[in-house]
């Protein structure tokens, strides 16, 4: 399995804005201490705030919080709510399925076992959980 780029970044943007909760963050020092380009941090923190995972506020003094405790986001809702578009193989995309297979091949169903599993496992895992007591993750995110 392999997670989409905008997910990996999302994931770090919200790291860093839990460790520097309580403040105001930039975008730019995200990216800069995510190793991302502003402009896809942009349209992570986008997609964030438009999942209400983030508050943005514009202005001098402007930038990104987390809307909720870092307690209450679960690594689950993220990853469900940034790669609900993305069909994990060909066969869970109704639409656009081509697979001459569909109608005899047990593999999808042994797949979408896989990601319940996946997905019940991160659902147990908090922002807090990622961050709490994990000083070198404070040392690197940490705004100064």
């Amino acid at each position: 399995m392999r997670l989409t780029t905008r997910t990996n970044i999302a994931m770090r943007a919200l790291m860093y804005c839990a460790v520097n909760a309580g403040r105001v963050v930039r975008k730019s020092d995200i990216a800069q201490a995510c190793n991302t380009s502003e402009n896809h941090m942009a349209q992570v923190i986008n997609s964030l705030s438009r999942f209400g995972l983030v508050k943005t506020t514009r202005g001098r003094h402007g930038g990104v919080t987390l809307e909720q405790p870092a307690d209450q986001v679960f690594v689950g809702t993220v990853f469900r709510k940034l790669e609900a578009g993305v069909p994990f193989a060909e066969c869970f995309a109704n639409d656009t399925n081509t697979c001459p297979l569909i109608d005899c091949c047990r593999l999808r169903g042994v797949l979408s076992d896989a990601l319940t599993a996946f997905y019940s496992s991160l659902d147990k895992v908090s922002l807090a959980d990622l961050v709490a007591e994990n000083t070198p993750l404070e040392q690197a995110l940490l705004l100064r």
